[in-house]
């Protein structure tokens, strides 16, 4: 990839549209979900007619990659090349590896029917994937979400397919990458199920629970930064391998009743988890919060021993798969996206796609205000317990259909803007945001309105 040389420095630079025309440029990549430039550009005359729009070369990538490239550097060069040069990335005769597993990571998990349990690291395109693999001694039954009830199985497990494959995978399709996998990783799909996933098997979460005699593993692993969803709220648009995937094992053995049970209990864990963390859903992070990534997919497996015939809610199996799935997602979360229950204003609000630059430059303010300052004094406010609380509330609500609730946060809020004024005031509109849920536009108009002077 050879970027512009426009003799300009800076961060950011000004490129009037003969430059733009000369340079012709052959691919585009941009920031997350910043596509507004993008769009300017596929419209305008002369802007459009270049050889990336034209071929439809166009590509978004995460922020942390090319706004902090410098801490991902390799990562991002790795996946900005099987981007640009797809036909080498496809082509079998221009690998530099030969594809296969090339490391193992023994996994401890002491069920009398599991013969093995690793990580193994496989070379599949000159890429890195990782595979958690389980073989039994013995066939086993399953009930997955992928593949539906399965009898004869000796292996299950859970791939991860790194970004850098992804189009990859998009080309030949789940079916077309699902038998490479299988082939890469020596398996039969006869006797074999395996779920599909972008997080990292490196941050896998096992978790076990017991109650006397009884024991349950859960196996996670769990992403949800690009396509955590509402269900009953958000649109299904498409159809990936999952994100959120969940192995479930005891050392019972359970009935086919007992496995499809498992699945709403393990269901109903996973989204207690999702609550808890306050993750956001992707479509709709002001007001929503995520019950799933749309994409979660679970294997329980029958196992042996003692028969157990129920595992809901009243249930003691249900109460270890539920004690073991939720722990185990909370776990794998703060392993693949760094999320824990204690982050703090800022990052809530960045979650909502929420920027205070934003904020202060849209509002509705005296044309004598200096917005930098007021943006600095509003960050220093929100740095303040007592004023980080008042917005975490307003988030909280903002979740909530209770209007009673709030009204009370009203007077909260005219107690607010009073205490920052120091002298009795009312809270009056400021922030430029009608869709924004009520709380939210009442916990900045109430901040901002005390921070500003009559």
């Amino acid at each position: 990839g050879i970027p512009p040389r426009w003799g300009i420095k800076g961060q950011m630079v000004k490129v009037d549209q003969k430059q733009w025309r000369e340079f012709n440029p052959e691919v585009i990549y941009y920031c997350g979900k910043d596509s507004r430039i993008i769009d300017f550009i596929k419209k305008s005359e002369g802007w459009k007619d270049v050889i990336a729009v034209q071929k439809g070369r166009i590509y978004s990538f995460p922020c942390e990659l090319t706004c902090r490239a410098s801490v991902n550097a390799g990562y991002f060069i790795k996946w900005l090349f099987s981007s640009i040069y797809e036909e080498e990335l496809f082509s079998s005769t221009k690998l530099l590896y030969t594809e296969g597993i090339y490391s193992r990571r023994k996994i401890e998990l002491p069920l009398t029917y599991v013969e093995s349990a690793e990580i193994v690291y496989s070379k599949l395109k000159d890429y890195t994937s990782k595979a958690l693999l389980i073989r039994f001694k013995t066939p086993m039954n399953i009930v997955s979400t992928l593949e539906g009830q399965r009898t004869g199985i000796m292996t299950v497990g859970n791939h991860y397919l790194p970004p850098n494959l992804w189009s990859w995978a998009h080309r030949i399709g789940l079916e077309g990458s699902r038998d490479y996998v299988y082939k890469i990783l020596r398996l039969n799909r006869a006797d074999s199920s395996l779920l599909f996933t972008g997080a990292d098997m490196d941050n896998l979460a096992i978790v076990k629970k017991s109650f006397k005699a009884m024991s349950v593993y859960a196996l996670v692993t769990a992403g949800v930064r690009s396509n955590a969803v509402r269900t009953s709220v958000d649109v299904g648009r498409f159809y990936e391998p999952g994100t959120i995937n969940i192995i479930l094992m005891t050392n019972m053995k359970l009935t086919p009743r007992a496995m499809t049970r498992a699945i709403i209990t393990a269901t109903e864990a996973k989204t207690a988890a999702l609550q808890d963390l306050d993750i956001r859903s992707s479509q709709t992070p002001i007001e929503s919060q995520a019950t799933g990534t749309g994409t979660d997919n679970i294997i329980v497996v029958q196992g042996t021993g003692y028969q157990i015939d129920n595992s809901g809610g009243h249930t003691k199996m249900g109460e270890l798969i539920g004690n073991a799935v939720y722990d185990a997602v909370i776990q794998a979360i703060k392993k693949q996206n760094g999320i824990e229950k204690d982050r703090d204003v800022f990052q809530r609000l960045l979650e909502r796609g929420i920027s205070l630059y934003d904020v202060v430059f849209s509002a509705r303010l005296p044309e004598d205000v200096n917005k930098k300052e007021l943006l600095a004094k509003l960050e220093a406010l929100l740095l303040k317990p007592e004023y980080a609380g008042f917005m975490l509330t307003a988030l909280e609500l903002s979740n909530s259909k209770n209007n009673y609730l709030k009204e009370s946060f009203k007077r909260w809020a005219e107690n607010i803007v009073s205490e920052i004024k120091g002298k009795q005031a009312q809270v009056i509109p400021i922030v430029e945001k009608s869709k924004w849920p009520v709380p939210i536009k009442i916990a900045f108009d109430a901040l901002i309105g005390g921070i500003i002077e009559n």
